[in-house]
């Protein structure tokens, strides 16, 4: 055996669900949140968390080695603090905090997952349409504390990603703008706080306009930016210079994905841009993770929803009449795929 192979990378994938639940569970019990407060020895936040295990200091020294708290001093005095990321983001009182979507990988997605082996072999979701018959969409849509719940929990992951669109796109060449699926109107927002000359519409369901709406008025930014309810598959888009779907089109299958990129053509000018907003994956389909794994969870959340390359978004739209394209590197995995009509 060649001495420089070793099984150290598969040891570390495969066991990588110890990491993650650790870091999830943390989330779960706010720990980030009251060490933003104070820092706080074990034995404190084994009394704040309710704690009654004796592997307490197991479960913050790992968060220690993960590198998601630091610590001052060893030993029963050793006091624990957020490191300068997790009080940025995970800290439940910042506007910055993104743990709304590591809540849902713990109370939905870590169960489901585990049935990945079935979902392959099989075509079909394994998230709730199992237990009740009805999708994700249908069972939020059915609880609007649920439904903003996790419309903030998107938001707050998505906010990095459009606010990079808005600084990297020439939004001077348009006058106006629609983001279709907009849920609480962050795109809308982001852009229109940016671009004063950029009418915005936030275009998604009637259930979800008075939540957008509640989030626009709180950004003082009604005047700007319009909130319109409406069903995608069933009404025409409304019409503007720029159409955006942020982590829309990976929801669907080929047959939807081009009802949608057919309704965003018809509903631009001549010179209009379509954008999507997603994690999508390289052409050679080798380096983006992140946007391979959103893939099987399109699977495990939808059976037959999937993510795609830039290539991929480029035929389809060249197919339906788009005729100039470009891709602009956002946050982390994310791009924005552009087409031009």
């Amino acid at each position: 055996m060649d001495p420089q192979v070793n099984p150290s990378q598969i040891m570390q994938v495969g066991s990588g669900f110890w990491a993650s639940k650790v870091l999830l569970t943390a989330v779960e019990f706010e720990l980030f949140t009251i060490l933003a407060e104070r820092s706080q020895t074990a034995g404190e936040l084994e009394r704040a968390l309710d704690l009654r295990s004796r592997a307490t200091a197991d479960f913050l020294d790992a968060l220690v080695a993960l590198g998601f708290l630091d610590r001052d001093g060893d030993g029963p005095e050793g006091r624990y603090s957020n490191t300068a990321t997790t009080d940025a983001f995970l800290d439940k009182n910042k506007p910055s905090y993104i743990g709304g979507i590591l809540e849902m990988f713990n109370a939905r997605l870590f169960e489901y997952w585990n049935h990945l082996g079935t979902a392959l072999r099989t075509g079909e979701p394994q998230n709730e349409i199992k237990a009740t018959g009805r999708s994700i969409f249908e069972e939020l849509y059915k609880d609007p504390a649920g439904l903003e719940g996790f419309l903030n929990a998107m938001a707050g992951i998505s906010a990095g990603n459009f606010i990079e669109l808005a600084n990297k796109f020439d939004f001077s060449a348009y006058e106006s703008l629609c983001d279709v699926g907009g849920a609480t109107g962050q795109l809308c927002a982001i852009v229109a706080q940016r671009h004063a000359d950029v009418r915005c519409t936030s275009f998604d369901l009637p259930v979800v306009a008075p939540i957008a709406q509640k989030h626009i008025d709180t950004a003082g930014l009604a005047d700007r930016v319009a909130v319109v309810g409406g069903d995608f598959f069933e009404d025409p888009l409304p019409k503007a210079d720029v159409i955006t779907m942020g982590m829309i089109l990976h929801d669907w299958n080929l047959e939807k994905k081009m009802h949608l990129i057919r309704a965003a053509y018809e509903a631009l000018p001549e010179g209009g841009a379509f954008i999507v907003v997603e994690n999508l994956i390289d052409d050679a389909r080798r380096e983006n993770v992140f946007g391979l794994l959103m893939s099987l969870n399109m699977l495990i959340e939808f059976g037959d929803a999937f993510d795609y390359t830039g290539a991929d978004f480029r035929r389809w739209c060249q197919e339906v009449g788009f005729t100039r394209f470009d891709t602009v590197p956002l946050a982390g995995p994310a791009s924005a795929g552009i087409a031009y009509k």
